[in-house]
């Protein structure tokens, strides 16, 4: 009815618009009708279970790209997710130097620490219980430096600068962060490193899966949601 009166007492604009709208609606009807009929096409030629499989496969290929490689058939738990996938040998030995500052921290400095909120919460809980074994403490005190390190790289958005971490990161470090949990995007004129969504639930997914391997396989993950500002349902 309302149509029936744009058409016969309508502006000239109104009936524009409502010939528009005419036009859209038959328009979506055909491309229903062709993407219904191509649809039939393809599954008649390939098969339910067939597509079913395929994109099964798509998912498990879509959220490999964001989870550690994960080894299913492991005997121990230490192997599901390898400590070398997360941190290779030569990235491991680059941490020796910058992780020292944790590892010789005295009482006094983890306190000072905790109280200028130097280091996540989850890092800083961590500290005060770092093995009396020299090796135990050194290789905790290296996972936890980059733990902490990849928690602060995830509250960036758009890495301008080649060191966002600072000088005392080491480069093979950096070109880690920039290579494996930025997304190249251009803007303005020139390529830039984005910290997206995705790439966040990517930090997020190797975070948890260092703080495993530092607490022998069972950790708080409240910690960390807080930590990584996540919220529950993320």
């Amino acid at each position: 009815q309302m149509d029936l009166c744009i058409e016969a007492f309508g502006t000239s604009k109104q009936k524009r618009a409502l010939s528009s709208r005419r036009m859209n609606t038959v328009g979506s009807d055909v491309v229903s009708m062709a993407v219904t009929k191509a649809a039939a096409g393809i599954i008649d030629a390939k098969g339910v279970t067939a597509l079913m499989q395929d994109a099964a496969q798509d998912d498990v290929q879509n959220i490999s790209t964001f989870l550690p490689p994960c080894h299913e058939d492991a005997d121990r738990p230490e192997h599901v997710y390898k400590f070398e996938d997360i941190l290779s040998p030569a990235e491991y030995e680059a941490l020796r130097v910058p992780a020292a500052a944790l590892a010789n921290a005295t009482a006094e400095e983890i306190a000072k620490k905790a109280e200028e909120r130097s280091h996540c919460t989850f890092v800083l809980d961590e500290l005060k219980l770092l093995p009396t074994d020299e090796k135990s403490r050194d290789r905790k005190a290296r996972c936890l430096w980059f733990l902490d390190t990849l928690i602060k790289f995830s509250q960036l958005k758009v890495i301008k600068k080649k060191h966002p971490m600072g000088p005392e990161c080491p480069h093979i470090i950096s070109r880690k962060l920039m290579k494996n949990f930025t997304s190249l995007t251009y803007n303005n004129g020139s390529v830039q490193n984005l910290i997206s969504a995705s790439m966040k639930a990517k930090i997020t997914a190797y975070v948890i899966v260092l703080a495993l391997h530092i607490n022998n396989f069972q950790t708080d993950l409240t910690v960390l949601q807080n930590d990584m500002k996540l919220q529950e349902s993320r």
